[in-house]
């Protein structure tokens, strides 16, 4: 029965034609993300620098305008539906950016410093728009919850253990129980948002080549422990090198 279930949920992830499994309806997860973030926004503080707000808000209608063209010649803008795309850049020092589904997305100011400009800051916004297109956070989720809560409907995980289910959402999210805290997503999601991420940059008129220089300054950070948005890549050497295979694919948008 839960092989027939895992056979009836699998979806392809776009562009990269992975194949997933998302158990749990989207629109479900997107009401989720919509009440994670704004509980958040409650606790945190906006940046007050308008110039950088600006750029943030900037660089994520830019990508997200090219996406959902994207998505829209492709007929796939059911994988979009509900979404209402939201950017914030927040008052912490922590080189760091997460996203929850529905398209919500957080920037801290200590990630400035390394994106530099609007290109760099593309990198980013497009790897966190790229995990939420993507799903990562529905197929991480659906494991936990056959993992941890024995696979039941997340209506019912809901009502039965709210405290258990709201906690397995948020470190599907890359966050921890505290919102916020990072959780690492794995690796092969990781590869998969550094990839599409260039895609969509690409497609929104940043050149994708930028990336590489990012990411280079982020390893540079150094250190015994690595930066958290850095938590769960691979080497320095292997992740530029696999960049560095994704930009040829990547420069066919940017180039068009």
């Amino acid at each position: 029965m839960l092989v027939m279930l895992f056979l009836e949920t699998c979806s392809t992830v776009p562009l990269t034609g992975r194949k997933q499994v998302n158990l749990l309806p989207e629109s479900e997860m997107v009401a989720m993300g919509f009440s994670n973030y704004s509980e958040f926004k409650k606790e945190a503080v906006l940046s007050s620098h308008q110039q950088n707000q600006s750029m943030v808000r900037n660089v994520g209608a830019n990508i997200t305008n090219a996406v959902n063209k994207y998505f829209s010649e492709n007929n796939l803008s059911s994988r979009l539906s509900g979404y209402e795309w939201e950017f914030n850049l927040f008052e912490d020092d922590t080189p760091n950016a997460w996203a929850m589904p529905g398209g919500k997305v957080a920037i801290y100011e200590g990630i400035l410093p390394f994106t530099r400009n609007a290109e760099g800051l593309a990198v980013v916004v497009g790897h966190e728009i790229a995990h939420i297109v993507a799903r990562h956070g529905n197929e991480r989720m659906s494991h936990q919850l056959v993992v941890q809560l024995g696979g039941i409907a997340l209506s019912a995980a809901l009502d039965e253990k709210p405290e258990e289910t709201r906690n397995i959402f948020l470190a599907a999210y890359g966050l921890g129980s505290q919102v916020g805290a990072i959780l690492p997503y794995s690796r092969e999601h990781e590869k998969e948002a550094d990839k599409l991420g260039l895609i969509f940059m690409a497609m929104a008129g940043y050149n994708p080549a930028t990336a590489i220089d990012f990411w280079e300054r982020m390893s540079s950070m150094g250190g015994s422990k690595p930066p958290e948005f850095l938590s769960t890549h691979p080497s320095d050497a292997t992740r530029i090198m696999e960049l560095k295979n994704y930009l040829p694919e990547a420069m066919k948008y940017f180039e068009e």
